[in-house]
Protein backbone atom coordinates (compact mmCIF):
# COMPACT_ATOMS: atom_id res chain seq x y z
CA UNK A 1 0.00 0.00 0.00
CA UNK A 2 1.13 3.38 -0.46
CA UNK A 3 1.02 5.63 2.86
CA UNK A 4 -1.98 8.06 2.43
CA UNK A 5 0.47 10.52 4.12
CA UNK A 6 3.68 12.51 3.39
CA UNK A 7 6.45 11.68 5.61
CA UNK A 8 7.92 15.00 5.07
CA UNK A 9 5.87 18.03 5.02
CA UNK A 10 6.61 21.59 2.82
CA UNK A 11 9.07 21.69 0.23
CA UNK A 12 12.36 21.36 1.43
CA UNK A 13 14.78 24.52 0.24
CA UNK A 14 16.54 22.50 -2.69
CA UNK A 15 12.43 22.71 -4.65
CA UNK A 16 11.73 25.94 -4.31
CA UNK A 17 13.33 28.09 -7.19
CA UNK A 18 12.71 31.71 -8.58
CA UNK A 19 10.31 31.33 -11.48
CA UNK A 20 11.85 32.82 -15.17
CA UNK A 21 9.96 35.30 -16.68
CA UNK A 22 10.32 38.17 -20.15
CA UNK A 23 9.09 38.21 -23.41
CA UNK A 24 9.87 34.95 -24.26
CA UNK A 25 7.32 32.88 -22.05
CA UNK A 26 4.33 34.70 -23.32
CA UNK A 27 5.73 34.34 -26.65
CA UNK A 28 5.70 30.87 -26.62
CA UNK A 29 2.88 30.90 -24.52
CA UNK A 30 0.89 32.90 -26.56
CA UNK A 31 2.23 30.76 -30.06
CA UNK A 32 0.68 27.87 -28.57
CA UNK A 33 -2.69 29.15 -27.87
CA UNK A 34 -3.15 30.80 -30.78
CA UNK A 35 -2.45 27.39 -32.75
CA UNK A 36 -4.60 25.66 -30.30
CA UNK A 37 -2.15 23.15 -29.30
CA UNK A 38 -1.67 21.40 -26.14
CA UNK A 39 1.86 21.04 -24.31
CA UNK A 40 2.40 18.65 -21.39
CA UNK A 41 3.88 21.28 -19.82
CA UNK A 42 0.86 23.00 -18.85
CA UNK A 43 -1.51 19.98 -19.12
CA UNK A 44 0.34 17.88 -16.46
CA UNK A 45 1.22 21.13 -14.79
CA UNK A 46 5.14 20.98 -14.76
CA UNK A 47 7.15 22.84 -12.65
CA UNK A 48 9.75 23.65 -15.48
CA UNK A 49 7.25 25.13 -17.64
CA UNK A 50 8.52 28.65 -16.85
CA UNK A 51 11.79 27.92 -17.93
CA UNK A 52 11.21 25.78 -20.00
CA UNK A 53 9.19 28.43 -22.25
CA UNK A 54 11.88 31.00 -21.45
CA UNK A 55 13.93 29.28 -23.36
CA UNK A 56 11.68 28.91 -26.13
CA UNK A 57 11.61 24.94 -25.67
CA UNK A 58 8.15 22.79 -24.78
CA UNK A 59 6.79 19.64 -25.13
CA UNK A 60 3.81 19.07 -27.48
CA UNK A 61 1.17 17.09 -26.28
CA UNK A 62 -0.73 15.20 -29.03
CA UNK A 63 -4.03 13.33 -29.37
CA UNK A 64 -6.27 15.84 -27.62
CA UNK A 65 -5.74 16.65 -23.93
CA UNK A 66 -8.09 13.73 -22.29
CA UNK A 67 -6.66 10.86 -21.10
CA UNK A 68 -8.14 7.27 -21.32
CA UNK A 69 -6.61 6.33 -18.32
CA UNK A 70 -6.37 7.99 -14.79
CA UNK A 71 -2.71 7.73 -13.35
CA UNK A 72 -2.67 8.93 -10.14
CA UNK A 73 0.64 11.44 -10.18
CA UNK A 74 -0.84 12.84 -13.36
CA UNK A 75 -2.41 16.23 -13.92
CA UNK A 76 -3.61 15.53 -17.22
CA UNK A 77 -7.61 14.86 -17.01
CA UNK A 78 -9.07 11.51 -17.82
CA UNK A 79 -12.50 10.83 -19.52
CA UNK A 80 -13.83 10.29 -22.88
CA UNK A 81 -11.77 11.44 -25.76
CA UNK A 82 -13.04 13.18 -28.40
CA UNK A 83 -12.02 12.61 -32.52
CA UNK A 84 -8.87 13.12 -33.77
CA UNK A 85 -7.82 16.32 -35.29
CA UNK A 86 -6.13 15.67 -38.88
CA UNK A 87 -4.87 19.12 -38.71
CA UNK A 88 -3.03 18.65 -35.35
CA UNK A 89 0.10 17.36 -36.84
CA UNK A 90 0.78 20.77 -39.51
CA UNK A 91 0.24 22.65 -36.35
CA UNK A 92 2.56 21.23 -34.58
CA UNK A 93 5.31 21.67 -37.04
CA UNK A 94 4.20 25.31 -37.62
CA UNK A 95 4.50 26.06 -34.26
CA UNK A 96 7.75 24.20 -33.36
CA UNK A 97 8.94 26.55 -36.77
CA UNK A 98 8.23 29.69 -35.26
CA UNK A 99 9.75 28.80 -32.23
CA UNK A 100 13.03 28.31 -34.14
CA UNK A 101 12.99 24.63 -32.72
CA UNK A 102 15.98 22.03 -33.79
CA UNK A 103 14.85 19.72 -31.59
CA UNK A 104 11.46 18.93 -30.56
CA UNK A 105 9.47 16.31 -28.19
CA UNK A 106 6.15 15.27 -29.19
CA UNK A 107 3.84 13.35 -26.14
CA UNK A 108 0.90 12.71 -26.30
CA UNK A 109 -2.54 11.23 -23.90
CA UNK A 110 -2.90 7.71 -23.82
CA UNK A 111 -5.58 7.04 -26.40
CA UNK A 112 -7.10 2.87 -25.30
CA UNK A 113 -9.77 4.16 -27.12
CA UNK A 114 -8.04 4.32 -30.28
CA UNK A 115 -7.25 1.00 -32.65
CA UNK A 116 -3.54 1.76 -32.71
CA UNK A 117 -3.68 3.79 -29.94
CA UNK A 118 -2.79 7.07 -31.75
CA UNK A 119 0.70 5.49 -33.35
CA UNK A 120 -0.37 6.99 -36.62
CA UNK A 121 -1.14 10.28 -35.57
CA UNK A 122 2.68 10.11 -33.88
CA UNK A 123 3.88 8.99 -37.13
CA UNK A 124 2.05 12.16 -39.10
CA UNK A 125 3.60 14.69 -36.73
CA UNK A 126 7.13 13.30 -36.86
CA UNK A 127 6.34 13.37 -40.83
CA UNK A 128 5.36 16.93 -40.94
CA UNK A 129 7.92 18.16 -38.52
CA UNK A 130 10.42 16.63 -40.84
CA UNK A 131 8.45 18.56 -43.77
CA UNK A 132 8.71 21.82 -41.73
CA UNK A 133 12.17 21.55 -40.80
CA UNK A 134 14.83 20.16 -42.54
CA UNK A 135 17.56 18.31 -39.71
CA UNK A 136 15.23 18.77 -37.42
CA UNK A 137 15.81 16.01 -34.53
CA UNK A 138 12.47 14.42 -32.69
CA UNK A 139 11.90 13.25 -29.50
CA UNK A 140 8.65 10.68 -29.17
CA UNK A 141 7.71 10.07 -25.43
CA UNK A 142 4.88 7.26 -26.47
CA UNK A 143 2.24 5.42 -24.18
CA UNK A 144 2.56 1.79 -24.05
CA UNK A 145 -0.15 0.78 -26.98
CA UNK A 146 -1.57 -1.61 -24.96
CA UNK A 147 1.57 -4.02 -25.95
CA UNK A 148 0.50 -3.96 -29.46
CA UNK A 149 3.56 -4.31 -31.56
CA UNK A 150 2.35 -3.29 -35.16
CA UNK A 151 1.78 0.29 -33.39
CA UNK A 152 5.32 0.61 -32.21
CA UNK A 153 6.38 -0.19 -35.92
CA UNK A 154 4.22 2.42 -37.31
CA UNK A 155 6.19 5.35 -35.05
CA UNK A 156 9.38 3.63 -35.37
CA UNK A 157 9.30 3.67 -39.44
CA UNK A 158 8.31 7.05 -39.00
CA UNK A 159 12.38 7.58 -37.84
CA UNK A 160 12.36 9.47 -34.74
CA UNK A 161 15.68 10.25 -33.32
CA UNK A 162 14.79 8.57 -29.90
CA UNK A 163 11.78 6.67 -28.59
CA UNK A 164 11.04 7.24 -24.88
CA UNK A 165 8.54 5.12 -22.92
CA UNK A 166 8.62 6.05 -18.98
CA UNK A 167 8.51 3.64 -16.45
CA UNK A 168 7.79 6.06 -13.78
CA UNK A 169 7.63 3.82 -10.44
CA UNK A 170 8.76 0.41 -9.56
CA UNK A 171 7.15 -2.92 -9.99
CA UNK A 172 5.80 -2.92 -6.04
CA UNK A 173 3.68 0.50 -6.40
CA UNK A 174 2.40 0.18 -10.03
CA UNK A 175 -1.43 -0.98 -9.12
CA UNK A 176 -1.19 2.17 -6.57
CA UNK A 177 0.61 4.64 -9.21
CA UNK A 178 -0.59 3.45 -12.74
CA UNK A 179 -3.77 0.84 -12.38
CA UNK A 180 -4.05 0.70 -15.71
CA UNK A 181 -0.43 0.06 -16.79
CA UNK A 182 1.74 -2.60 -16.62
CA UNK A 183 5.05 -2.85 -15.45
CA UNK A 184 6.23 -6.09 -17.73
CA UNK A 185 4.63 -4.84 -20.47
CA UNK A 186 6.77 -1.56 -20.28
CA UNK A 187 9.75 -3.39 -20.39
CA UNK A 188 8.52 -5.04 -23.16
CA UNK A 189 7.96 -2.53 -25.28
CA UNK A 190 11.26 -0.95 -24.61
CA UNK A 191 12.87 -3.95 -25.68
CA UNK A 192 11.04 -4.29 -28.98
CA UNK A 193 12.59 -0.92 -29.73
CA UNK A 194 15.87 -2.67 -30.15
CA UNK A 195 14.49 -6.08 -32.20
CA UNK A 196 12.98 -3.18 -34.73
CA UNK A 197 15.24 -0.92 -35.47
CA UNK A 198 18.66 -1.18 -33.46
CA UNK A 199 19.66 2.52 -35.12
CA UNK A 200 16.94 4.01 -32.85
CA UNK A 201 17.74 4.63 -29.25
CA UNK A 202 15.29 4.12 -26.29
CA UNK A 203 15.03 6.07 -23.48
CA UNK A 204 13.00 5.87 -20.58
CA UNK A 205 12.54 7.46 -16.87
CA UNK A 206 11.30 6.73 -13.30
CA UNK A 207 10.24 9.07 -10.00
CA UNK A 208 11.47 8.63 -6.85
CA UNK A 209 9.66 10.10 -3.49
CA UNK A 210 6.44 7.43 -3.78
CA UNK A 211 7.54 5.35 -1.08
CA UNK A 212 9.78 2.81 -3.06
CA UNK A 213 12.48 1.36 -1.76
CA UNK A 214 16.21 1.50 -2.68
CA UNK A 215 16.55 -1.80 -3.56
CA UNK A 216 13.49 -1.79 -5.88
CA UNK A 217 15.14 1.22 -7.50
CA UNK A 218 18.31 -0.53 -7.87
CA UNK A 219 16.11 -3.51 -9.27
CA UNK A 220 14.17 -1.01 -11.98
CA UNK A 221 17.15 0.61 -12.90
CA UNK A 222 18.72 -3.18 -13.97
CA UNK A 223 15.25 -3.71 -15.21
CA UNK A 224 15.68 -0.97 -17.35
CA UNK A 225 18.94 -1.59 -18.58
CA UNK A 226 18.37 -5.21 -19.10
CA UNK A 227 15.50 -4.15 -22.14
CA UNK A 228 18.57 -2.65 -24.31
CA UNK A 229 17.47 1.57 -23.19
CA UNK A 230 20.77 3.52 -22.67
CA UNK A 231 19.35 6.92 -22.01
CA UNK A 232 17.49 7.00 -18.47
CA UNK A 233 15.70 10.01 -16.64
CA UNK A 234 15.58 10.05 -12.95
CA UNK A 235 13.35 12.73 -10.89
CA UNK A 236 11.64 14.21 -8.14
CA UNK A 237 7.59 13.04 -7.89
CA UNK A 238 5.57 16.24 -6.98
CA UNK A 239 1.96 16.52 -5.82
CA UNK A 240 0.50 18.42 -8.63
CA UNK A 241 -3.13 18.42 -6.75
CA UNK A 242 -4.27 17.41 -3.38
CA UNK A 243 -6.05 15.07 -5.18
CA UNK A 244 -3.19 13.11 -6.35
CA UNK A 245 -0.79 11.44 -4.95
CA UNK A 246 0.84 12.87 -1.90
CA UNK A 247 4.58 12.73 -1.89
CA UNK A 248 5.85 10.28 0.41
CA UNK A 249 9.48 11.70 0.99
CA UNK A 250 11.80 14.55 -0.62
CA UNK A 251 14.77 13.03 -2.26
CA UNK A 252 18.05 15.75 -1.66
CA UNK A 253 19.93 16.71 -4.62
CA UNK A 254 23.39 14.43 -2.98
CA UNK A 255 20.86 11.06 -3.73
CA UNK A 256 20.19 12.10 -7.42
CA UNK A 257 23.37 12.17 -8.00
CA UNK A 258 24.18 8.71 -6.21
CA UNK A 259 21.53 7.48 -8.42
CA UNK A 260 22.83 8.86 -11.56
CA UNK A 261 26.38 7.36 -10.67
CA UNK A 262 24.72 4.01 -10.07
CA UNK A 263 23.06 4.02 -13.30
CA UNK A 264 26.05 5.05 -15.16
CA UNK A 265 28.16 2.42 -13.76
CA UNK A 266 25.30 -0.33 -14.43
CA UNK A 267 26.17 0.51 -18.15
CA UNK A 268 23.63 3.73 -19.12
CA UNK A 269 25.51 5.73 -21.39
CA UNK A 270 23.36 8.83 -21.04
CA UNK A 271 21.59 9.94 -17.03
CA UNK A 272 19.80 13.20 -16.06
CA UNK A 273 19.27 12.75 -12.22
CA UNK A 274 17.81 15.38 -10.21
CA UNK A 275 14.82 16.91 -8.50
CA UNK A 276 13.65 18.70 -11.22
CA UNK A 277 14.30 16.71 -13.78
CA UNK A 278 11.54 15.03 -16.30
CA UNK A 279 11.40 12.74 -18.94
CA UNK A 280 12.03 15.62 -21.80
CA UNK A 281 13.94 18.39 -19.32
CA UNK A 282 16.72 19.44 -21.41
CA UNK A 283 16.07 16.40 -23.71
CA UNK A 284 18.24 17.84 -26.71
CA UNK A 285 21.06 18.75 -24.58
CA UNK A 286 20.67 15.04 -23.38
CA UNK A 287 20.65 13.50 -26.81
CA UNK A 288 23.43 15.07 -28.48
CA UNK A 289 25.55 15.25 -25.40
CA UNK A 290 27.47 13.45 -22.74
CA UNK A 291 26.00 11.64 -19.51
CA UNK A 292 23.54 14.45 -18.87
Amino acid sequence: MIPSNPIRTGKPSWLRRKLPSGPEYEQIRSMIGKGQLHTVCQEANCPNQFECFSARTATFLILGATCTRNCRFCNIGDGQPGPLDPDEPRRVAEAADRMNLRYVVVTSVTRDDLEDGGAGHFAATIQALREKIPGVQVEVLIPDFQADESALETVLKARPDVLNHNMETVRRLYPGVRPQADYDRSLELLARVKTIDRSIPAKSGIMLGLGETEEEVRQTIADVYGTGCRMLTIGQYLQPTPQHLTVVDFIPPEEFERWRRFALDVGFEKVASGPFVRSSYHAGEMFTGSDG
